[in-house]
């Protein structure tokens, strides 16, 4: 496990799903495909991952987590929860890809309002855009735009990050250049309702 690359490829499994290599390519910016080769056939070897046949339309190779690599999930999410305090500061070349934003997701937010009706929230951070679903209890995310949301929120990803972990108030999000446009109420849905500030046991 503390080969490099190897606990995202298991961050990228975990977010994604099945994924074709090229998948797991594109979400993993800056390793070599001979890595990423090496180091999926290691994962194998170890019990971690499997490859299988994926039916049409796919219709070829993907990978997946086993049972035992999807049980690193909590190391995933705590290590997650150590790192939101150091991603304040953000490069305009650092990469960024919307299924990242799965993990934060599944970690800190909620349906605080079961009862409502559903809503979506589209989230627009860098050129990446993805869909939040709230609705009978279930929050969840997916990788395409709506052309009707009942909110938008637009900004970096730090500063939706921040947000999400109740770092950032709702009521500051304009001043730390978020730009929500639409239902704050849905916005407010599904955020945390106390900080977790990097606490130990808090999440990401």
């Amino acid at each position: 496990m503390g080969d490099r690359w190897t606990l995202l490829i298991v961050r990228e499994l975990l977010a994604r799903g099945q994924s074709r290599y090229t998948d797991l390519r594109a979400g993993l910016p800056g390793i070599a495909t001979n890595l990423l080769a090496d180091r999926l056939r290691e994962l194998e070897t170890a019990g971690l991952v499997d490859r299988v046949a994926a039916p049409p339309p796919v219709a070829t190779t993907v990978f997946q987590l086993t049972p035992r690599g999807e049980a690193l999930g909590g190391v995933i999410r705590e290590l997650g929860q150590w790192g939101v305090p150091l991603m304040t500061e953000y490069r305009p070349d650092d990469s960024f890809r919307g299924q990242w934003l799965r993990l934060p997701v599944r970690t800190f937010l909620a349906d605080h309002e079961p009862g409502q009706p559903a809503a979506s929230i589209q989230i627009r951070a860098d050129d990446q855009v993805v869909m939040i679903d709230v609705g009978a209890g279930e929050v969840s995310l997916r990788l395409e735009a709506d052309p009707h949301p009942d909110a938008v929120i637009t900004g970096s990803p730090p500063s939706v990050l921040a947000l999400f972990s109740g770092h950032l108030p709702l009521s500051s999000a304009e001043e730390r250049g978020l730009h929500i446009t639409g239902s704050t109420e849905a916005v407010a849905r599904i955020l945390p309702r106390s900080p977790y500030a990097g606490e130990a046991g808090g999440p990401v």
